[in-house]
């Protein structure tokens, strides 16, 4: 997954004023207590960043 598609998936999804918000203020077990863009920063793959909001975000499968 490339960064331009998270992005686009985060808006479609939760909408863009959301998808900032969550992405900066939530903290992800998964992810090292480390929010979204913190992760991506580290160099944790979109992919693995995509998967842990919907896991916590309960996002369906089909939608993944």
């Amino acid at each position: 997954m490339r960064l331009q598609e998270f992005w686009s998936r985060l808006d479609e999804r939760f909408g863009p004023m959301r998808a900032q918000s969550m992405t900066r203020d939530h903290h992800f077990s998964s992810l090292g207590g480390r929010n979204a863009v913190e992760a991506i920063d580290a160099g944790v793959p979109v992919r693995k960043v995509w998967l842990a909001i919907c896991d916590a975000y309960d996002v369906p499968l089909k939608e993944r």
